[in-house]
């Protein structure tokens, strides 16, 4: 695919789609941002709900094709744009390892924490996407001890989704602020791109909250 296709994120601050951003700042090249304010139900007016009837962000057009899933997109992207270095080739015998990361973020990493935040009962390790909640963070933790990232010294779209996610679930005590968590957060928020956005992200949400207090008084 040509890489003038024009992309556009569907966006809302301090949500999944930070890290979808940066990932495309990483990735270093142009995009758009159609940008929602959760905080007044933007996604769920039909406009957005023609781009993502479950009205969730992020989501991405790149010329024609619409992605979303957070795990979808990651690997739409990194594969899109080989050049930068985020994705290991089909060929890369570190493929696999890093396909596992982001499909277990989805189906495995994001359910526990969902059940165990919501206090229900969980199932038997036969029943349910992630065999165990502490099984799945001893795992995660036993990754990052050996680190620097998820498949060692090499760094990939992978971390990204992952950082993320550990810095808003162990920043709301979601998930236990182990130190090889603390540590590779440390390395994930050094990075240009993760503090651009964030530093944005701030500042945007701060006037999406003003702008639903504004629609709320009529």
């Amino acid at each position: 695919m040509s890489q003038t296709q024009p992309i556009t994120l569907f966006y809302s601050p301090q949500t999944r789609a930070t890290g979808a951003r940066v990932l495309l700042e990483e990735l270093k090249v142009p995009y758009a941002m159609d940008v929602l304010n959760m905080k007044a139900g933007e996604q769920r007016q039909p406009a957005y709900l023609a781009i993502n009837p479950l009205g969730k962000v992020p989501a991405v057009r790149v010329g024609d094709t619409l992605v979303t899933e957070q795990g979808a997109i990651y690997l739409y992207l990194a594969d899109l744009f080989p050049e930068a270095g985020l994705a290991p080739a089909l060929t890369d015998p570190d493929r696999g390892a890093y396909l596992r990361w982001l499909f277990i973020y989805g189906s495995c990493f994001e359910p526990a924490v969902v059940d165990r935040f919501m206090k229900r009962e969980p199932g038997s390790m036969n029943e349910t996407p992630y065999a165990s909640y502490e099984s799945l963070i001893d795992m995660l933790e036993e990754a990052l001890k050996a680190g620097p990232y998820l498949l060692g010294e090499r760094f990939t779209a992978a971390d990204l989704l992952w950082g993320i996610a550990l810095r808003w679930t162990t920043m709301f005590g979601l998930v236990e602020a182990r130190p090889a968590f603390q540590a590779y957060l440390a390395r994930i928020d050094g990075r240009v791109s993760v503090q651009k956005v964030s530093a944005e992200d701030a500042a945007m949400a701060a006037e999406h909250e003003a702008a639903a207090v504004r629609l709320k008084a009529g």
